[in-house]
């Protein structure tokens, strides 16, 4: 037998045994898999990315009703100080169905107590914009003040916040232009049905600080 053949078999032989062995080490591999299937997912969901946990965002919530001075009975509750108004039925529970922001006009309501008189389904603001659920509930110093939806969602947000004169009667906002005087009270299309549907003729609308 010559020196090449014994080169030949050596090297045959020694590719066999590594074989073997690596057959033998995926076998122990596929083994500890079975016993424990957690495993071989715990090294990928361990990076960075996996271990981020998402935020969720914060909901506005409404501000406490007060607990004197908004009334009795089924009615609406407007505060011209916090913009938000609340719907609320003594016969549920809990009696506050529906609490939301709202935007006012260019000027507020007195505070008091008065009653819805009069409601249209759909119309035109004084600010020419397309509006729907209007429930009016007031007339002072040829204001008429009433709550609303526009149409096309955009509720706007008032250039500064309404002032009033001593005497709890409404003021243009910063002094402005008295001409430009809107009684308005803007919420959201959604917003804006659930009053509609909570609030006929001569539901109490009480309005508070």
């Amino acid at each position: 037998m010559g020196p090449g053949v014994v080169v030949t078999g050596l090297t045959l032989g020694a590719l066999a045994v590594v074989s073997l062995l690596a057959f033998q080490a995926n076998g122990a591999q596929d083994r500890a898999i079975a016993a424990n299937p957690g495993a071989s997912t715990s090294a990928s969901s361990s990076g960075p990315a996996a271990s981020a946990t998402p935020t969720a965002t914060p909901t506005p919530t409404a501000p406490t009703l007060p607990a004197a001075g908004t009334g009795t009975g089924l009615r609406v509750v407007y505060s011209v100080g916090s913009h938000y108004v609340w719907l609320i039925d003594p016969k549920k529970t809990p009696q506050v169905v529906a609490a939301f922001p709202v935007t006012p006009g260019t000027v507020e309501p007195a505070l008091g107590s008065y009653p819805v008189y009069s409601r249209t389904q759909s119309g035109t603001g004084t600010d020419g914009k397309q509006i729907e659920h209007v429930v009016r509930f007031a007339q002072q110093n040829g204001v008429v003040f009433g709550f609303s939806a526009p149409v096309d969602g955009a509720t706007g947000t008032p250039a500064a916040a309404p002032t009033r004169s001593a005497s709890g009667t409404p003021s243009a906002i910063g002094g402005g232009d008295t001409k430009a005087k809107t009684g308005g009270i803007r919420s959201s299309r959604a917003d804006g049905q659930l009053l509609w549907d909570f609030a006929p003729k001569d539901t109490k609308v009480v309005v508070i600080a």
